[in-house]
Parts: C-alpha cells; sequence; structure tokens
C-alpha cells in the first residue's frame, strides 16, 4: 500500500511538472503561423537585404576598379623609374670611363643640376 501511495505520488509530481511545462511552452508565437503583417515584413527584409547585396556589389567592384587603375600607375611608374635607372647607369659607366655623355647637358637637366634656359 505504501509503495502505492508513492507511486501515486510521484505520477502527481510528475503530472504538475508536465502541466506547468506545456504551459511555459505556449507562450509566444506558434511556428508555422505567421500573420499578414509578418509576410509583409518578411517580404521587405529580403528586399533590403537584396538592395544591400546589389549595393556591397557595386561597391566591390568600384574598390576593385580603383585598385587596378593604382596598379597599373605603379607599374607605369617603375618602368620609367628602371629606364631612369638606366639612363644614370650608362652615365656613370661613360665618367668613369672619362669620357663625357653624349647627353651631358640633357642629363643635368634632368637631375636638376643645370637649369634650363
Amino acid at each position: 500500500m505504501a509503495e502505492m501511495e508513492t507511486q501515486s505520488n510521484k505520477m502527481t509530481i510528475s503530472e504538475e511538472t508536465i502541466t506547468t511545462r506545456k504551459e511555459c511552452g505556449k507562450r509566444g508565437r506558434k511556428p508555422g503561423r505567421k500573420t499578414s503583417t509578418e509576410k509583409l515584413d518578411i517580404k521587405a527584409k529580403l528586399e533590403r537585404s537584396r538592395q544591400s547585396a546589389r549595393e556591397c556589389r557595386a561597391r566591390k567592384k568600384l574598390r576593385y576598379q580603383y585598385l587596378e587603375e593604382l596598379v597599373a600607375d605603379r607599374e607605369k611608374a617603375v618602368v620609367a623609374l628602371r629606364a631612369e635607372l638606366e639612363r644614370l647607369i650608362q652615365w656613370n659607366s661613360q665618367l668613369s670611363e672619362n669620357n663625357t655623355p653624349i647627353n651631358n647637358d640633357q642629363l643635368l637637366q634632368e637631375i636638376g643640376i643645370l637649369k634650363q634656359e
């Protein structure tokens, strides 16, 4: 008899916890049910997301164009500096051989030693 009372007490306790859990589960929105305003909100949110993605892709495209132009400008500068270095190396070798360079005045003007008249 005592065992039956213990089991019935356990059952009532577990039934109480189940009912309290069910009550807690009834709060809030039910999954799968959406009101018309929520559907409109979702559509608006999706449209904002699409617009944001379009803007992001446009910004990315502009950034890559800018970087490509920057790289092209730097490559042109490197070519110009290499040409100048080659001219100066030739000028140096001519001076070290005690020869006057062919374009002595032009080289001095480029360096800034001789001013143009």
